[in-house]
């Protein structure tokens, strides 16, 4: 039952008595690429596990009227990416004096001070250059570069056309090199 395509996963959840089941099924299939994707954009651990938990709420209170617009994926990688979104300008919020570029600083510290990030020196510096970023072009930046989505799925998570995508993720590229060759890495 591990090994169920979301069609299936979806058909048991239709089933009062299945839907615990169900549900557990979707949460072990995709927590894993949904806690990555949140990390991210907020990256602390803590707060991911947060907003992962706030994003398995949503999803199971939205499940029932799933309208097969899209993939399931792409609906829960949706709520995720709002979810985090969410709790970032609710960051801003209560820290109101706070800048764009104070904010950054804060997120900037959370990645240099974090236990659980294993990378090099480079990818630090690639990280740092990501969050650099404006918001727009780092989500699709992470989105094309580390979870290889198509346009045509960032369309739909994102609801902008494909043509800005192309030319966010051009941007974002070109500014990330930059940056990269400001620090000699």
């Amino acid at each position: 039952m591990n090994n169920l395509s979301d069609e299936e996963i979806l058909q048991l959840f239709q089933d009062k008595k299945m839907q615990s089941k169900a549900f557990a099924m979707l949460v072990q299939k995709y927590q894993e690429r949904l806690y990555w994707q949140i990390r991210k954009i907020v990256l602390s651990h803590e707060d991911t596990d947060d907003i992962l938990q706030n994003t398995f709420v949503k999803v199971w209170k939205g499940l029932q009227n799933f309208r097969y617009d899209s993939q399931l994926f792409t609906w829960m990688f949706r709520i995720a990416t709002n979810e985090s979104l969410t709790f970032l300008k609710e960051k801003q919020k209560k820290h109101l004096g706070y800048s764009n570029g104070e904010v950054e600083e804060m997120l900037l510290a959370n990645l240099e001070s974090d236990e659980y990030f294993d990378g090099d020196k480079a990818q630090l510096e690639l990280q740092k250059a990501i969050l650099k970023l404006p918001e727009k072009q780092r989500l699709v930046f992470n989105m094309k570069y580390f979870d290889d989505l198509k346009y045509t799925e960032m369309s739909e998570i994102l609801d902008t056309s494909v043509g800005a995508l192309k030319a966010s993720y051009h941007h974002a590229t070109k500014k990330i090199e930059t940056l990269l060759k400001l620090n000699e890495v």
